[in-house]
């Protein structure tokens, strides 16, 4: 912890889903001179997210699924087309993506490739995201995905071609910020 920062007071604004943080501080300013300052900070914990890909088609899987935040700011429908992602509650970020990769999309991966670390709103939320790629197979398909029915998930799983999605990121349809930090990645570096 930095000694230019001094937190004065927090107090939690809600607890219910996660938890929303009024934080009252006070840091040194670039001329030296202290300001006091409140935030709201969002803490969900942290994240991990994967884009698979398979070499011989150049075919990636995506999960479609209703995010209401998308929803109630202009999203017609809610739907979001992402990478396969999860919070990594108690887990290792590589342990979290192999769960959260089966329950998603159905395949079992072992090799997983971590390519970077982000804050994705760090003006207010602190979840950091662990971003993954790994290649699969069709063998790898070992279960339907979807998602965990008793945490409310309703996912679909879409394997498209990586020209594909880019005209998806390109045209507005991928709208995600992981997804397309990912799908740039394996353009660039994997599937050239």
């Amino acid at each position: 912890m930095s000694k230019s920062i001094q937190i004065i007071q927090t107090e939690i604004l809600s607890n219910q889903w996660y938890v929303l943080r009024k934080i009252t501080y006070q840091h040194s300013k670039n001329d030296g001179t202290l300001q006091t300052q409140s935030r709201e900070v969002y803490d969900r914990g942290n994240g991990a997210a994967i884009l698979l890909y398979h070499l011989p088609t150049r075919n990636v899987i995506l999960t479609r699924q209703f995010r209401l935040p998308t929803y109630v700011n202009g999203n017609a429908d809610g739907m979001m087309i992402e990478v396969c992602a999860g919070l990594l509650d108690e887990d290792h970020p590589d342990d979290c993506i192999k769960k959260e990769t089966l329950e998603e999309t159905g395949y079992l991966i072992s090799d997983v490739i971590k390519v970077m670390e982000a804050y994705m709103s760090p003006g207010a939320v602190t979840e950091i995201i662990h971003f993954y790629v790994a290649a699969y197979t069709p063998e790898m398909k070992i279960g339907v995905g979807g998602g965990l029915e008793q945490e409310g998930e309703d996912i679909e799983v879409m394997e498209i071609h990586l020209d594909e999605a880019m005209k998806m990121v390109e045209t507005g349809v991928i709208k995600d910020a992981k997804t397309i930090l990912l799908l740039q990645y394996v353009a660039l570096h994997v599937l050239k």
